[in-house]
């Protein structure tokens, strides 16, 4: 798996389904994403929007970012057949 460094923190890239483009992330990535375990990229009408997500152990968990949801955030809101990534941070 690939890792890449944003934000100071390291993630692997854990899921590819031809949205990852680390430039694209590294332009809007920001620190608000620290707190979480996972970021889901994905590209509507060429733009990429990012949405953290966390493990149910994670301090800032709610239902809605829970990353079981995964697969349901993907369906309900992303556009359909979109391009999308999921990075994972690397807990040292």
């Amino acid at each position: 798996m690939k890792t890449i460094k944003l934000n100071e923190m390291d993630y692997e890239v854990i899921e590819d389904k031809d949205g990852y483009d680390e430039q694209a992330v590294l332009d809007i990535i920001t620190d608000y994403f620290i707190p979480y375990d996972y970021i889901i990229g994905d590209w509507a009408y060429n733009k990429l929007r990012l949405k953290g997500f966390c493990d149910k152990k994670n301090k800032v968990y709610n239902q809605t970012n829970d990353i079981q949801n995964k697969d349901k955030y993907i369906h309900d809101n992303c556009a359909y057949g979109c391009k999308y990534f999921v990075l994972k941070k690397v807990v040292k």
